[in-house]
């Protein structure tokens, strides 16, 4: 009898020992909360890019890194050196206006259009304006809004969109920066006006004006400009602008209608010119990447990398709204950060047998336009070609419970296969992008993996189509988005922050000790990339 309790009570005490070390891989989202509450801290005054406020936040970060037992990974320790041009519009030697019959009609900078000064302004443009509807040529679905256009020396006006029957991913591709431009640059325009759409605005007009004076950056060297030879780039207020419709037959209320059910548009000169005059300011900043290193224990297969990035920057100190001129960016995305410091430090208290080795990447000046991942990417700190997937996290808003999980690039690579079987191992639903005309897809890091032949995702808590809590998501972007209001003083549920981490580890882990590389699907557009080399 005696032997029997003995057995039983040292089956008990393993049986306890197992539930402890497995505790210690279980996430409740109370340790990540803390490190968001450093990170969103008014201290670090929004982490813009290359401020002393983002340099106190990545030291913290580096500070986590060493105590559990990473690796510098960057080319000096930590840290990557990143060089940016900053710009800043003098408005008040700036001006805007539509010409009409040869008479200009000023337009007001802020009420009616801002300029964008991510790309180098021309100091003076003017041009006929032509509506090219989307502004979209997709050849593998025989897609083009530009053909038959006369575009030599013109101003090109797009509603802000997609049609229909590109998929969201394609879609996201074609619209972003630098492959729009390389098409208008080939039919001769010389810049956009982008009208838009107010069914897919994450921000109100009034708060993108506000701010427009913020300044804008680009990487330093040649070698980054995509847009060369853009000498204009402006956004209208959709509310404004039925003026540049006036005379063309059209009106822009037609064109909504039509682009509500992304239907085709149609393409048509307009009746007004554009005349722009810029004065921009420029600047010298340095900023940096935080690269950090958990190595694999496969003799081979510990030369190659599964990254997890996130974004680090914010943008900083911008126009008071209720009195607060900070933008704490907490979801935005000290979220995500704190989810790769949190997923560090469970790999030291309950280490993993990892074949392949871990990549922690946090990236400077995502906010100015994916611009810290585009300099990693193109110059890694790692072997080329030594990188076999990377898991993004950008705002993955654990405002409800984790019940969906919203996969970018779901359709693209195995790699989305092997994040479906661990999230659904947990009980949670995995669906692909439910809102695609908000080219996710192209707006955050993972883009420029993807360029650079990576397989890449990101993934959100995500909710079902026309739910009440589509509407949470929709109303926390309206309110909180790139405003201060996105700090410590949000709701916050901590059970689907917890949960989502076990989902990036359990991806993480099984990415890393899968005997093969995470391929691109045969049918994936971006399979081209890895084909041809990507940038590795």
């Amino acid at each position: 009898m005696k032997k029997s309790v003995l057995l039983l009570a040292v089956c008990l005490l393993l049986a306890f020992a197992g539930a402890a070390q497995q505790d210690q891989s279980h996430f409740d989202g109370k340790s990540w909360w803390s490190y968001v509450k450093v990170l969103a801290d008014d201290n670090m005054e929004g982490r813009e890019t290359g401020s002393a406020g983002l340099k106190r936040a990545e030291a913290y970060v580096v500070e986590q890194l060493k105590s559990n037992g990473l690796q510098p990974a960057g080319s000096n320790g930590f840290y990557q050196p990143v060089k940016f041009e900053s710009r800043t519009l003098d408005e008040k030697n700036s001006s805007l206006a539509l010409v009409r019959n040869g008479k200009a009609e000023p337009l007001a900078l802020g009420n009616d259009a801002i300029f964008s000064t991510r790309i180098d302004l021309a100091p003076s443009v003017e041009a006929p304006l032509v509506f090219v509807g989307y502004g979209m040529d997709v050849p593998e679905k025989n897609y083009s809004d530009l053909a038959g256009l006369d575009l030599k020396g013109k101003v090109a006006v797009i509603m802000a969109g997609s049609p229909a029957e590109i998929p969201g991913a394609l879609s996201s591709h074609y619209q972003s920066p630098s492959e729009r431009w390389k098409t208008f640059k080939k039919a001769g325009a010389v810049g956009f006006v982008t009208v838009l759409n107010p069914a897919s605005m994450d921000i109100p007009w009034s708060r993108i004006a506000v701010n427009r004076l913020h300044p804008s950056m680009s990487l330093q060297g040649k070698e980054f400009d995509e847009t060369a030879g853009e000498q204009t780039s402006i956004t209208f207020n959709p509310e404004k602008a039925g003026k540049l419709f006036e005379g063309s037959g059209h009106t822009f209320k037609e064109i909504l209608d039509i682009a509500k059910d992304r239907k085709q548009l149609p393409r048509f000169p307009l009746a007004v010119s554009i005349q722009a005059k810029t004065k921009v300011i420029k600047e010298a900043v340095e900023s940096a990447n935080i690269v950090a290193r958990l190595p694999g224990n496969d003799p081979q297969l510990k030369n190659e990398y599964v990254v997890l990035s996130a974004h680090i920057d914010h943008i900083g100190i911008g126009e008071p709204i209720n009195g607060d001129k900070i933008y704490n960016g907490a979801m935005d995305n000290g979220s995500g950060s704190a989810v790769l410091l949190d997923v560090a430090a469970s790999l030291k208290k309950s280490p993993e047998k990892l074949k392949r080795s871990l990549l922690f990447v946090f990236v400077t000046g995502e906010e100015k336009g994916l611009l810290g991942s585009k300099y990693f990417t193109e110059h890694p700190t790692v072997k080329p070609g030594s990188m076999v997937a990377d898991i993004n996290i950008d705002m993955f808003l654990p405002i409800v419970p984790l019940k969906v999980l919203t996969v970018y690039g779901l359709n693209e690579s195995d790699l989305a296969d092997m994040a479906q079987q661990v999230a659904e191992s947990k009980g949670v639903k995995v669906q692909a992008d439910p809102e695609p005309q908000r080219n996710a897809f192209i707006r955050s890091d993972q883009y420029n993996f993807i360029r650079h032949g990576i397989p890449a995702l990101a993934m959100q808590v995500g909710y079902e189509k026309d739910s009440p809590e589509q509407k949470l998501f929709k109303d926390w972007r309206t309110q909180r988005y790139h405003a201060p209001s996105d700090d410590l003083n949000q709701p916050v549920d901590l059970g689907a922050a917890g949960n989502y981490e076990e989902i990036i580890r359990g991806l993480m882990v099984t990415a890393a000790n899968d005997s093969g590389r995470p391929q691109w699907k045969q049918e994936s557009f971006f399979k081209r990339y890895a084909e041809h080399g990507g940038g590795q």
